[in-house]
């Protein structure tokens, strides 16, 4: 009989919502620093969490917003140093990782498939919303990474579907990570509790744990969720979880990361 030659199919990766913390928090030389580290010990240990180690990362930071999904496709991303009141040393962090204009393509060809116009832009760097995580994650920066830019509008439907046809990547080896924060809402960080943050915490876990044709509607809605505005001010650092979801289809969420961080109560996610 004759073998059949072809590589095995890949393990279905999850997809996750990370939160990313403050600016470039996990590497100040300053006390305040500390107030992270039980979201530095997650991030560190999800490679650990995986079936499979990816062959590349696709990434939908809350931190770059375009009329139209865009992918970049540099071989060789320098980092987007986009945050400001830092300590020095901030401003000199290296993560010399990979791109992928391969990996880019296969994001727009996905996209066009289900009637999303999209974009590769060869000139765009990562910014702190992939490279602060991802230092933690990926320390070694040998798996190529591309980022995913949010669509202007901030709709949360839009990114719902926009992870949905990006699905197809799971089975391919690539892994799809929101990077983003569940509470954002820079005036209430530092009161005990934020304002907000633990009723729509509430909300937003028993939303990502729900069955997934409820998870869609709910997420769909979440402006009507209890305290939705005082956690989110502005939609962006949670529309990653979106895509996420999105990318999930019939998989279930599970509650992958808490704590209470400078007062806010704070949450991750992980879909399959």
């Amino acid at each position: 009989m004759k073998s059949d030659s072809r590589a095995p199919l890949a393990a279905r990766l999850p997809t996750f919502f990370l939160p990313h913390g403050g600016g470039p928090c996990f590497f100040m030389n300053a006390p305040a620093a500390r107030a992270w580290d039980s979201l530095a010990a997650f991030l560190r240990n999800v490679p650990s969490t995986l079936p499979q180690r990816p062959q590349a990362i696709v990434v939908i930071s809350a931190h770059w917003e375009a009329a139209q999904p865009t992918v970049t496709s540099r071989v060789d991303p320098p980092l987007v140093y986009d945050y400001s009141g830092f300590p020095p040393e901030t401003y000199t962090l290296r993560y010399d990782v990979p791109g992928s204009p391969q990996i880019a393509q296969r994001v727009i060809d996905l996209l066009a498939g289900a009637a999303i116009v999209a974009a590769a832009d060869e000139v765009r760097g990562l910014d702190h919303g992939v490279f602060i995580p991802f230092m933690l994650i990926e320390p070694a920066a040998d798996i190529p990474i591309v980022e995913l830019s949010l669509i202007a509008g901030l709709d949360a439907a839009a990114h719902l579907r926009v992870g949905a046809a990006l699905a197809p990547l799971r089975d391919e080896g690539i892994l799809i990570v929101g990077s983003g924060m569940s509470y954002h809402n820079m005036r209430g960080f530092g009161q005990s509790p934020a304002a907000g943050s633990d009723t729509f915490d509430a909300w937003l876990t028993q939303t990502a744990l729900a069955e997934p044709s409820t998870r869609t509607q709910r997420l769909r809605a979440w402006e009507n969720a209890p305290a939705a505005r005082l956690a989110h001010p502005r939609a962006e650092h949670l529309l990653p979880l979106m895509v996420a979801a999105g990318a999930a289809g019939d998989d279930r969420g599970t509650h992958a990361f808490a704590d209470r961080i400078i007062g806010a109560t704070i949450s991750g996610y992980r879909f399959g």
